[in-house]
């Protein structure tokens, strides 16, 4: 069996926070969030990492970040460029945006080789728990359509800031049965609501799980994937040519609703760490001080 490897999805622009936030330095020694992700998983026990990003921002990524980090993992690049696009579609006259995560994934699948694999954004901090959680689960569960997701609370991964969007998860007997794209949840009277088709507040417990795209996945996820992107996408583009995408959470609910996978909910206690706004960056610089003075990281990370 293939030693896990971590995935990190990097090609998306940062739109709500204004640039390539994955490369916003993060504490006064120049690193980045990737700089912890890559830390905690390599603590977990990953030694394979491959970025997901588009070509033409490259030799700044691997400036900034990559040439770094390949001194302590075997880094590998994988690019999402929007003709890559499965036999009989077309691309869209005047499309510039990804095809979302999925097809990230996808593309990804060479430099992946075969392996099981982790996925995460590469502006989230996770936490420790969840690269052993994840890191674990790959290792004991080999079954080629087995696999995991982690989750959180949503009362942990909220912003003072503004909205926030977040795959809400309804789990039973410890698997993710459905998760639902909530789009502009907020803090509202001891709890968090986001608006509805009408405008109305739905309200959603603190406590409710919540994914933010952490996925351990084993090899058949790659088949399925292949599977369905295109007739969803040929689907889609006929709504929306420009702006449709096919996102991880809307391919794994396909596979579970076929009956072709189970998805295992990993519970983290850890506190997700983001920076959607501009506003969060001092808030998430405070919570890494914080993190380094209770012993969780080193100073200076890398050294």
């Amino acid at each position: 069996m293939k030693k896990p490897v971590l995935a990190i999805l990097a090609a998306g622009m940062g739109s709500r926070y204004g640039g390539l936030k994955q490369m916003d330095p993060m504490d006064e020694y120049g690193n980045v969030l990737l700089d912890f992700s890559v830390y905690d998983a390599l603590r977990a026990g990953f030694e394979d990492v491959v970025f997901i990003i588009k070509e033409e921002i490259e030799a700044d990524f691997r400036s900034r970040v990559g040439d770094k980090l390949s001194r302590y993992a075997n880094v590998r690049y994988a690019y999402q460029e929007l003709w890559k696009l499965p036999e009989g579609i077309s691309l869209p006259e005047g499309r510039s945006k990804p095809w979302g995560t999925a097809h990230a994934v996808i593309c990804a699948e060479r430099e992946i080789g075969g392996a099981p694999f982790a996925v995460i954004n590469s502006d989230d901090f996770y936490g420790g728990a969840a690269y052993a959680k994840a890191y674990a689960f790959l290792n004991e569960h080999v079954a080629r359509d087995e696999h995991a997701i982690v989750c959180y609370r949503l009362g942990e991964t909220l912003t003072d800031h503004g909205s926030v969007n977040r795959g809400v998860c309804v789990v039973s007997e410890g698997y993710l049965t459905e998760i639902h794209e909530r789009l502009g949840i907020v803090r509202h009277d001891g709890a968090a609501a986001y608006p509805d088709a009408d405008g109305s507040l739905v309200r959603v417990p603190l406590d409710a799980s919540v994914s933010m795209n952490f996925w351990a996945f084993n090899t058949g996820i790659m088949d399925e994937l292949k599977r369905t992107f295109g007739a969803y996408i040929a689907e889609a583009m006929t709504v929306n040519p420009l702006k449709c995408e096919d996102h991880l959470p809307e391919a794994v609910m396909r596979g579970l609703s076929g009956g072709r996978m189970t998805v295992k909910a990993l519970v983290t206690p850890d506190r997700w760490i983001g920076v959607t706004h501009k506003a969060d960056k001092p808030m998430v610089m405070a919570a890494l001080r914080e993190l380094k003075r209770n012993g969780v990281y080193p100073e200076k990370l890398w050294d």
